[in-house]
Formats: structure tokens, C-alpha cells, sequence
């Protein structure tokens, strides 16, 4: 109730500094002890974790993991901070994030704009959350796609002892050359490289952590069979399906709907679940499947798992329906 009173007031504001302000809120809020919503156990055992709930919050809300705690308080089973690179990085210049509230949609450009890693894992050691956090890795703007498997290597082994898990995220359309790393030879090598430390890792600190991909909607089936094999070769832990989308489909003729960008919201939903059912077969069960794209509603969680998906996650449905959307996508799941 309070977010759909406030919504109309953050919606007046530029995105970015409605995004900035909203964690500010968020976060004062759980300081005072005003911010908790009660959400049902439905534990999930995937990858080898329990999650209290099957709904998580997607990489890119809380870039830095400054609001672990307080978006926990939300009522999440898992949260995944990120996307976070290296060293630190402004991203693209502003404006970058657009709404698109006719269509239930964002763009956005931004470009992992992060702190760096070092900074990350400060926040995280600051937190009292205890529960499933994920930890979004990928590459600095500026370094050569031909080298970026040293970038995620560097995130790799900083963020490793702090991850319930950690995600390598090849499918962002806003950093240059980035989505090339899906195919051929450079996913292979990727792949094997961080499987292989990750191994190695899992010997160092005893303990191991699952290694996770996350890809485009923007795929085809060959993409989608190569992909796949690669993952089964590697021993690839899970799959998070899907990215945003380059595709503009549903805003051609909206207000921002042409700005550069990955598209998120509503309009990606069919082509998200589609992505998804297409590797639930190919994957025949074999690898976990984390469905986001679109969720707007518990029917939309619904039908991703009906589409293969062990867990799912949100985040521009947030923005247009606020956190309410966690519960009803916890109540509508089944298990």
C-alpha cells in the first residue's frame, strides 16, 4: 500500500534518481524497523542450496550490495547483487534508464556502473543478511573482450568465499562486445577457465560454491543447442534465462521505446519463456533453470516454472507493481 501511494511521486522523478531514492527509503525504513513483509516458506533445494522461497531479486537493483539488508527484509529467498566488475566504472553517460509505463517496460543503457568488487565485498561483510546471495560478475568496459576472461576470473576468486552463488553475466547488450562471449570458442574457453578455478577454489576454502550463466532472450536455436552443450560439458551449476532483450516488440511506437538499451518488463515475458522452454528441453533436467523476464504478476512466476524454471526472479515488475509482487509470486508458485 505504501509503495502504490508513492509510486505516483517516484514516477515524477528521473528513473535513475527514483532508483536512488526509492533504496534511500528502503533502507531508512528498515533502520526504524517499518520495512518487513511476511512471505510463506517454500523452501527449494537447487544447486545444492536452500531457498526459504523459490522468488529472488534479479542483478542490477543493488548494484554494490549497499541494500542487502533492507531489500531482504522484503521478503526475498534469494537476492543476487552485481553486475560488479573489477575496478570501478561510471557506465554509459546519462540519461541511461527509461520507463516505458504504457507497456509495463524499461530501457536501459547503463552500462555496469558499480563500485568495483573490492567495494562489493565491504558491503557484504557489512550486512547481517545470512541468506541465499548470489553475486553478479562481469567485465570492465575498457578491457579488450579478447581478455575478459582475466576480468572474470579477478571477480571470480574476490567474490568466491562471500557467494551462496555466483553468476557470470555474458548477455548484457550495454558493454560493448559483450554478448560475443555467448558463442564459439570464447564461451568455451570462458567455461572451462572459470570452471576449472572454481574447482580449485572449492579445494582452497573447502567449500563449494555453484558457478551459474546467464544469457539473452535475443538467441536462436542453434545458439541455444551450442549453449547448452557447453554448459553440460563444464558441469555448469544452473542458468539464468533470460537478460534483457534488444528486441523492441510492444514499444516500437512508445514514448522511449527506440532509446538504446536492453529492454526489460512486460513486452520481454513471451520471448523470456520461450528462451526458457527451449533450454528446459534441450537440458532435458539436467541443469536448473532460474526464470526471469517479465514477471509482473504470480501467474507470470506460474508459468515459468510450467516452463521449466526451479526458481525465479524480479525486478522491473517491482517498479510497476512494488513488493507485494514478491508474496503473490511466492503464494501462486507451487512445489
Amino acid at each position: 500500500m505504501l509503495y502504490s501511494l508513492a509510486r505516483p511521486l517516484l514516477f515524477t522523478l528521473a528513473p535513475e534518481r527514483a532508483h536512488e531514492l526509492t533504496l534511500s527509503m528502503l533502507d531508512k525504513a528498515h533502520k526504524i524497523g517499518l520495512m518487513h513483509q511476511k512471505v510463506a516458506a517454500k523452501p527449494v533445494t537447487c544447486m545444492g542450496i536452500e531457498f526459504p522461497n523459490p522468488v529472488g531479486l534479479a542483478a542490477g537493483l543493488d548494484k554494490n550490495g549497499a541494500h542487502i539488508d533492507a531489500l531482504a527484509a522484503l521478503g526475498f529467498g534469494f537476492i543476487e547483487i552485481g553486475t560488479i566488475t573489477p575496478r570501478p566504472q561510471a557506465g554509459n553517460p546519462q540519461p541511461r534508464l527509461f520507463r516505458i509505463p504504457q507497456a509495463k517496460a524499461i530501457i536501459n543503457r547503463m552500462g555496469f556502473n558499480n563500485d568495483g568488487v573490492d567495494k562489493l565485498i565491504e558491503n557484504v561483510k557489512a550486512s547481517k543478511f545470512k541468506g541465499v546471495l548470489g553475486i553478479n560478475i562481469g567485465k570492465n568496459a575498457d578491457t579488450p573482450v579478447e581478455d575478459a576472461v582475466s576480468d572474470y576470473l579477478i571477480c571470480l576468486e574476490k567474490v568466491y568465499n562471500y557467494a551462496s552463488y555466483i553468476t557470470v553475466n555474458i548477455s548484457s547488450p550495454n558493454t560493448k562486445n559483450l554478448r560475443s562471449l555467448q558463442s564459439g570458442d570464447a564461451l568455451t574457453e570462458l567455461l572451462q577457465t572459470l570452471k576449472d578455478r572454481q574447482l580449485e577454489l572449492a579445494k582452497q576454502y573447502n567449500h563449494y560454491v555453484p558457478l551459474v550463466l546467464k544469457v539473452a532472450p535475443d538467441l536462436t536455436t542453434e545458439d541455444i543447442d551450442f549453449i547448452a552443450a557447453q554448459l553440460l560439458q563444464f558441469k555448469i551449476d544452473g542458468l539464468i534465462v533470460t537478460n534483457t532483450t534488444l528486441g523492441r516488440e510492444g514499444v516500437e511506437n512508445l514514448e522511449n521505446g527506440n532509446e538504446a538499451g536492453g529492454l526489460s518488463g512486460a513486452p520481454v515475458f513471451e520471448k523470456s519463456t520461450e528462451c526458457l522452454r527451449q533450454f528446459a528441453k534441450v537440458l532435458a533436467g539436467q541443469i536448473p533453470l532460474i526464470g526471469v523476464g517479465g514477471i509482473l504478476a504470480g501467474e507470470h512466476a506460474v508459468a515459468k516454472q510450467q516452463a521449466g524454471a526451479s526458481l525465479v526472479q524480479v525486478y522491473s515488475g517491482l517498479i510497476y507493481t512494488g513488493p507485494t509482487l514478491i508474496k503473490d509470486c511466492v503464494n501462486a508458485m507451487t512445489l
